[in-house]
């Protein structure tokens, strides 16, 4: 089977590739919580705060990991393919991660996330130009 797309742009694909990162990285960091002292473990000096957040959650945050590696490696295919459901998932991902941020900032606990909300908001200014929306707004045409 064949599908004539058009072409994808830059943009979606770089967006892609950054939602694969992501499902990598949320996958290795849930690992090293199921496997406690595994070869993985000194990944958490570049944030231990982090690893107190995550063990003060218990087993929720592998949970959690695994939902976010879950979206985002969706979210990478569907942007990759130009399906609807793949840009409206990331943009699901992004104003949850954009709140996130946000009440983060407002609520003292982590004031660095403060440096995200102007990158996920140009993200999702490009996600919302007409550009972008008419590519994932035609039709696909499939030849079998």
């Amino acid at each position: 089977m064949i599908q004539l797309t058009g072409l994808r742009p830059k943009g979606i694909t770089a967006l892609s590739i950054f939602f694969a990162a992501g499902a990598v990285i949320s996958f290795t960091s849930s690992a090293s919580l199921f496997f406690p002292e595994s070869f993985l473990e000194p990944m958490w000096r570049l944030n231990p705060r982090a690893l107190e957040a995550f063990h003060s959650m218990g087993g929720w945050a592998i949970v959690m990991l695994c939902t976010v590696c879950a979206g985002c490696a969706f979210a990478a295919v569907g942007l990759w393919r130009g399906v609807r459901w793949g840009y409206r998932l990331a943009l699901g991902i992004l104003v949850i991660n954009l709140t996130g941020d946000i009440a983060n900032v407002v609520l003292g606990t982590e004031p660095r996330a403060a440096i995200g909300i102007p990158i996920v908001l140009l993200i999702l200014a490009f996600l919302l130009t007409r550009r972008v929306k008419s590519f994932f707004n035609r039709p696909i045409v499939k030849i079998e």
